[in-house]
């Protein structure tokens, strides 16, 4: 069967003629259409933390006062005229660009490259695992697939600093929040003792277990878990029969500040809570939940308008 191409269609528009655009390709028959807006792009990011990853400082440039709608129609002669039909009362100019079916399933991967996180992490695509590893770097091998994300993001680099700062050999850690995994198994490459790791989407269960194995971690070193610790009162009395050394959440304000009370009976005498995912805007109410649960704020990172708190018992 021949490969089915495609054109992408672009129209750059403003914020203020948006809906009219939206509208006037609706009223042409067009009902699938992909908004990307710099102010609705930032807020999504902010309520869905499990995407950060997949967003590096180039797309978010790129992103800066860009509205623009896009919509797909097949690269033949019945999609083309489609797209004349669609775009015929537009005022705005387009820009229709050949897109192969290929490319919806695999040209993310090529956005991706090793990453070199604080001094010692090496964050490496696992199809790259063949590749050299710079001296005095240790690998860390990540399939991000299309759900979970792979470290680029700021917020998830500030709170790998962290990790390869705090982590102990031989101690323990509990990542709550975890998605791909990439923070506790970042841990465990680093020496520590076991991970648990835990998450809301239940799909993260196999996705960390997947990138614990590509880096020969089995399940006698790593436990990950589908739950909510905030709403699951049984989860959060099992996490919390044991303390942990080092306590990550690289989650969003929103998630931390309800989240703080329970830190300290998860925390070991001398143990550090990382947490990230914070819109700097917002620290000084992250720092105020974690004083008034009884914890002290050590440090603080900041990148890109994310920001990584460190805090103590």
């Amino acid at each position: 069967m021949d490969e089915i191409k495609w054109l992408e269609v672009t129209v750059n528009t403003v914020p203020e003629q948006l809906d009219q655009v939206c509208a006037t390709l609706a009223a042409a028959g067009m009902d699938s259409l992909v908004i990307e807006d710099e102010q609705d792009f930032l807020h999504f990011l902010e309520q869905n933390r499990q995407y950060w990853d997949y967003v590096d400082q180039e797309l978010l440039d790129r992103m800066k006062g860009v509205t623009r709608v896009k919509f797909y129609v097949t690269d033949d002669e019945d999609g083309r005229k489609q797209l004349e039909q669609f775009t015929r009362g537009l005022d705005q100019e387009y820009a229709a660009v050949p897109l192969t079916e290929n490319d919806w399933a695999y040209s993310w991967q090529k956005y991706y490259k090793p990453l070199e996180i604080g001094s010692r992490l090496y964050v490496v695509p696992q199809w790259m695992r063949d590749e050299p590893i710079p001296a005095g770097r240790i690998p860390f091998y990540l399939n991000p697939g299309l759900t979970f994300g792979t470290g680029s993001h700021a917020s998830t680099q500030l709170c790998l600093e962290g990790v390869e700062e705090h982590t102990v050999p031989g101690r323990d850690v509990l990542d709550l929040g975890c998605g791909s995994g990439i923070l506790s198994i970042a841990a465990l490459c680093l020496g520590a003792g076991s991970a648990v790791a835990v998450d809301i989407d239940p799909k993260a269960v196999d996705v960390a277990y997947e990138n614990a194995a590509f880096n020969s971690i089995g399940k006698d070193r790593y436990t990950v878990r589908a739950g909510n610790v905030l709403s699951d009162a049984a989860l959060a009395r099992e996490l919390a029969q044991r303390s942990y050394h080092l306590v990550l959440a690289n989650i969003v304000a929103d998630v931390i500040i309800p989240l703080a009370p329970q830190v300290p009976n998860l925390l070991e005498e001398d143990g550090v809570f990382l947490c990230s995912g914070i819109i700097d805007t917002r620290t000084h109410e992250v720092e105020s939940a974690l004083q008034k649960a009884g914890l002290t704020v050590t440090k603080k990172r900041e990148k890109h308008g994310w920001a990584a708190l460190e805090a103590t018992k």
